[in-house]
């Protein structure tokens, strides 16, 4: 009975995590960038003193685009994970943002 508790411990920790995987995997057809973001992301733009809101906007786009800072600093992949999302997070601006660039 014990060992029918581990396992099927065991099989719902292993679909949760395959199922995360695969929603992962799934396009997003939406807008990636919030308007807040689009208006912050503008105002960096500008190269005018960041805001803690802006700050959290900029973070917010990046994590989208799939950054992940490591609490350790121990990215292997730093800086050019960085710099691939925040090149996707510049396509995104270009692309969905043309109504916060005009303001």
């Amino acid at each position: 009975m014990e060992n029918l508790v581990k396992n099927c411990s065991l099989l719902v920790a292993l679909w949760l995590l395959l199922s995360g995987y695969a929603a992962a995997g799934v396009p997003h057809n939406g807008p990636h960038l919030t308007p807040t973001e689009c208006h912050d992301l503008a105002a960096t733009k500008r190269n005018a003193p960041k805001t803690r809101s802006q700050h959290r906007s900029e973070l917010s786009a990046l994590s989208k685009a799939g950054y992940n800072p490591s609490p350790w600093h121990d990215d292997p992949n730093y800086p050019a994970d960085l710099h691939a999302a925040q090149r996707l997070v510049d396509h995104w601006f270009r692309t969905e943002c043309k109504q916060s660039q005009s303001r």
